[in-house]
């Protein structure tokens, strides 16, 4: 659903987290959550969080969305293939920062009850 007074850009980055959203959940991951963060967070505008079945699995999803958004003429702020840990990766798109963890570490960084004030979106 379009807002009126949305300007093109932030219904382009909110269509671009939304899309992203349903990736991550076509490449086997589960419970993911896209958290508008538009006047809470300083550094982005929406966060996409997901919880991966396996470091391989996760290194695919982070890999998939970078070609993904590579074929839209985004390219991710962030190198993922610099990232060592198997469970949480991060790439990071500037506008929409995507967090893919393992479920240990989804339940210890909590960054879905950290950002409990941001409002849930719709992706399915």
């Amino acid at each position: 659903m379009s807002h009126p007074h949305q300007s093109d850009q932030e219904r382009q980055t909110r269509e671009f987290a939304v899309e992203a959203a349903r990736l991550a959940a076509n490449t086997r991951c589960h419970n993911v959550v896209l958290l508008d963060v538009r006047g809470i967070s300083p550094v982005t505008d929406y966060l996409l969080l997901a919880t991966g079945t396996s470091p391989r699995q996760m290194r695919t999803v982070c890999d998939d969305l970078a070609e993904w958004a590579g074929e839209r003429g985004v390219r991710p702020y962030n190198n993922a293939d610099d990232q060592e840990s198997e469970s949480w990766m991060l790439v990071d798109f500037v506008d929409v920062v995507v967090h893919v963890f393992n479920t240990e570490s989804r339940s210890f960084y909590d960054l879905d009850g950290l950002w409990g004030d941001a409002k849930r979106v719709e992706w399915a």
